[in-house]
């Protein structure tokens, strides 16, 4: 058995075990305290005299699985996600017109492929570039990678995206099953700064999302904020080449006991070398129409 300790909770907690792989590690994790307003967060500077966030965290050790090499190889539908070789033919992932013409082409071949989906639509992407001055660029400064463990889309949000691509024509009116999958590459490898972790959805009790606001300055967002639990398992895979990409379900409109959500969030390796290249990444979310 390994245990977990959060830093506001002084003593260990009980979880299931880990894996023996000599790339399993212990990180710290940083999930939402219970809490008993709504949590709300700006996605940027916050208005004079607003917190950035009304929301307090807790920091756990947490056992982190090496998910290549596993016994049973994960999927989408089952754990919530899944690791693939995809080599790309974009250049410049910094070029919006590589990103939105050739990668976004590419996003919706793999995805098709992945889930045999009738269609997939990319609609969205960011770039994450890990800087250790928060001054640096001022207000250009690069996006950061996330570090509190969350679910990009509720239930709520993730209609919203399908409304908004029949108004703007992009789809017609679904008809069945809608899933939100968000592709997740390093730009430059192999990555070991700030590496991405995914939690096994059947470890995530409901209870353990809460809806959570995230503001800016022409719309509030929600997403979910996730709270501890020690069932939660975790995974991430080690030293990502820029030929790798690893997909996570953010929304499923099916109920029927697939994984529908999918905690993320980013982590410092404790195995990192001094001399590790900053994290850049690329993260581009489509939806998938069965």
């Amino acid at each position: 058995m390994f245990k977990r300790i959060c830093a506001t909770t002084p003593r260990y907690i009980a979880a299931q075990s880990g894996g023996d792989s000599p790339d399993d590690l212990w990180a710290q994790l940083i999930y939402l305290k219970v809490m008993r307003d709504r949590p709300r967060n700006y996605a940027q500077l916050p208005p004079p005299g607003e917190p950035q966030t009304n929301a307090t965290y807790a920091t756990c050790r947490t056992n982190v699985r090496n998910l290549r090499g596993l016994p049973d190889t994960p999927s989408l539908d089952v754990q919530g996600f899944a690791l693939v070789i995809e080599p790309t033919m974009v250049n410049d992932f910094y070029d919006e017109r590589d990103v939105s013409s050739v990668y976004y082409a590419e996003v919706e071949t793999l995805l098709k492929k992945i889930t045999g989906a009738a269609r997939v639509l990319a609609f969205d992407h960011i770039r994450r570039r890990r800087v250790n001055d928060p001054q640096e660029q001022g207000t250009e400064r690069p996006r950061q990678p996330v570090r509190q463990v969350h679910v990009d889309y509720t239930a709520n949000s993730a209609a919203q995206v399908v409304r908004a691509a029949i108004q703007g024509g992009a789809i017609g009116a679904p008809g069945g099953r809608v899933q939100i999958i968000n592709v997740w590459r390093p730009i430059r490898g192999p990555l070991s700064d700030a590496p991405l972790a995914v939690c096994d959805a059947r470890t995530v009790d409901p209870v353990d999302l809460v809806a959570t606001d995230l503001v800016y300055p022409d719309k509030v967002w929600e997403t979910y904020s996730v709270t501890s639990n020690p069932r939660h398992r975790w995974f991430y895979a080690p030293r990502m080449s820029v030929d790798e990409a690893l997909l996570f379900k953010c929304f499923d409109s099916e109920t029927d006991g697939r994984a529908r959500f999918t905690p993320h969030a980013s982590f410092d390796d404790p195995t990192a070398p001094a001399d590790t290249i900053p994290r850049e990444s690329i993260e581009v979310r489509a939806l998938v129409f069965n």
